[in-house]
Parts: C-alpha cells; structure tokens; sequence
C-alpha cells in the first residue's frame, strides 16, 4: 500500500512538473505580428550589435520606406515588457501604418529577454489576450528587466557606464539604465549599443521610447523631453490640449544616466521622447492581479484613491483601459511628428492609417490588429 501511495504521488507530481514546464516553456515563444502592406523590411537587433545574433535579447525591428525621401522616425515599445500600452502601441503602428514620405523603424518588444519571464512576487499573468475580428490573439506579460536567466548574477552594486553612476544591482538588466551600452558589455548594455547604433547609422531624427507606471507615479500622462526637445515637446503638449487630452511636460534630468531620453540625446544628433501612460496593474495599491487589470484597467483600491484625491490624475469607475492608453500614446506620437513637421516644411514625415484617442476608446484597441 504504502508502494502504491508513493507511485501515485510520483505520477501526480510528474504531470504537475509537465504542466509546469509547459506554462514556462511557452514563455520563450516570440508574439506574432502582422505587419500592414507598407512594410519594406524586417531587420534585427543584431544587425547593429553582431554580438546579440543567437541571444535572447535579439530582437525584430520593423521598417518602413515612403516613395519619397524624408524624416526618420524610430518607435520603441517592450523597453520594460511589464508596460503592455508601451508594446501593444507599437504593435497597432506597425500593423496599421501608411507611410507617404520618410521612414519609420519600430522595435515592439524592445527587451526580448524580458518577455520570457515575470517579476518574482508580484502575481502577474504570464499572459493576457485580445479577441480580434478573425480570432483571438495572445500576448505575453513580461517583468521589468531582462531574464536573469540570460545575464546572471546581478551586482550588488550597479555601475553605469560611462558615467560610474551607482543603483542597486538588479537595474544592471534594466534596459532603460543602460543607454549608451557598451559593445562588449552586458547583454543590456548591447541592447542599449545597437538601438544607440541604430539611431546613429540611419540618422534618426526623432525618437520615442512608449512607457507606463504606477497611477500614484508623478510622471504619469506625460511627455518627457531632452532640453533639445523642449519647444517641439511644448508645442505638441499644447495641441493635445486642444484634443481635451492633458500631458504633463518633463524635461530629463541632466544628472540622472542611463535613460534612453537622456543618453540619446546627449551622444546622437536625435531629438528623444519618452512618454508614460498609468498603469494600475504595476501600482502598489491594486487589488487582484489579472489579466482583466491589463485590459480593462479598473481597480477598486484605486477607485478609492482617486475619490480621497491622493492621485494626480482621474481615476473614475471608468478605469484606465488598454485601449485608452494605447490611445495616448498613438495620439502624442502623432502631435509630436504633427509639430516636427510644421517646423521642417520642406522635410516632412507623411504618415496615415494611425488611429486616434477617440478612435481606439470608442472600437478598443482589438479592433485595429489585424
């Protein structure tokens, strides 16, 4: 009996260990995109940092050429994979632009390492999915950082170069703490070299890095700017206004390295945004941990918040929506090129097929990936 009992507990134990490796293995499979008709080419990662060819941290960049000469445009998302709005902005730009004159580089998943595992103790889904027109589709939720699988072990003390700038350990896999990398270094820091490669070798001339944080982070709904920035970044937050959105303006610490609108700005001719959307799935006062706190983005703890006023924005039963965060972010890109051109008639960056705010609330954010 007491043989049978241990075979059985075996045997159970064996199909919760496949279970198990299923669910982890299934983390390392790469999201599907669907590029629109407009795409030219699909490059890599590796391309401007041979040294990432093979890697986890390898990763696709789309590109798209008009039929006449213009601006470069480079659209990060995945920088931090625990950021839905960040990559899934960039996914619906990629599989719905038009482009006229210039060309546009899109990096979705930006941190490819990261998207292979999720933060320890924080309860986040692996996963959450949207129910397009022809099918569902799933994405996955990543953590913060690289996989520490694939840099390991962290540093007691993080050194950021070039500066020497000193932060706890574990942002050594945190890729918006690396800019400009190193091409020898870390996998982080090459990641950061062939963006900073990138920009540099097909002469970008804007730049935005798509982020989201906390609903009681400041830096929320914002625009954050280099000082070479400042008057576009002013001009576009004053006609989101106009748009009834309100974007705060932030200028990057000039003291503060390793940020892609810092670092990009200081070693390359590119004018670099960030932008943040609020999250509440990343917030330390959410309540249950899911896959609808992704998407819907309705949380009771900070319905409460919001109606004690301890928060810098809204935050009504309506919630803050996947949908209306991409939104957003997809709005702000287009008043920020919007201003570039007016400022460089003769040069302009023709773009069509992006949806808007009012679009993307109104349909949600599935109706738009094809």
């Amino acid at each position: 009996m007491h043989h049978m009992r241990a075979v059985g507990f075996l045997v159970v134990a064996a199909a919760l260990c496949v279970a198990a490796s299923a669910d982890f293995l299934a983390m390392w499979s790469p999201d599907e995109f669907h590029p629109s008709p407009a795409l030219t080419r699909i490059d890599s990662l590796s391309r401007y940092c041979p040294s990432l060819r093979g890697t986890r941290a390898d990763t696709r960049i789309f590109v798209y050429e008009g039929a006449a000469s213009g601006p470069t445009l480079l659209v990060l998302g995945g920088t931090h994979p625990n950021e839905p709005a960040g990559f899934m902005a960039a996914t619906v730009l990629l599989e719905n632009i038009i482009i006229r004159t210039g060309r546009v580089f899109i990096i979705p998943q930006a941190c490819a390492s990261g998207f292979t595992c999720t933060d320890p103790l924080e309860g986040s889904p692996q996963t959450f999915s949207l129910q397009t027109q022809s099918g569902k589709r799933i994405f996955r939720f990543g953590g913060r950082a690289a996989n520490v699988v694939d840099q390991w072990p962290d540093p007691l003390v993080y050194l950021h170069y070039p500066s020497g700038q000193q932060l706890s350990g574990n942002e050594t896999r945190n890729l918006n703490r690396a800019y400009p990398g190193r091409q020898d270094g870390s996998l982080t820091e090459q990641t950061a070299f062939a963006i900073v490669s990138l920009i540099r070798e097909e002469h970008v001339d804007l730049a935005v890095d798509l982020h989201e944080a906390a609903p009681e982070i400041p830096i929320i709904n914002a625009i954050v700017t280099h000082e070479k920035g400042r008057e576009l970044a002013a001009n576009a937050v004053l006609n989101l206004e106009f748009e009834n959105l309100q974007f705060a303006l932030e200028l990057s610490p000039a003291n503060f390295h390793g940020l892609s609108h810092r670092e990009w700005g200081d070693w390359t001719p590119v004018i670099p945004f960030l932008m943040e959307t609020s999250n509440p799935i990343q917030g330390r006062l959410r309540g249950t941990t899911s896959e609808q706190l992704i998407v819907d983005g309705v949380d009771p703890w900070y319905l409460i918040a919001g109606r004690l006023g301890t928060m810098r924005i809204t935050y009504d039963e309506a919630g803050e929506s996947l949908s209306g965060r991409v939104g957003r972010h997809l709005q702000a890109l287009r008043a920020l090129v919007d201003v570039y051109n007016e400022e460089h008639p003769d040069s302009a960056l023709v773009l069509e097929g992006l949806p808007g705010y009012g679009e993307l609330t109104a349909r949600g954010v599935h109706q738009y990936l094809r």
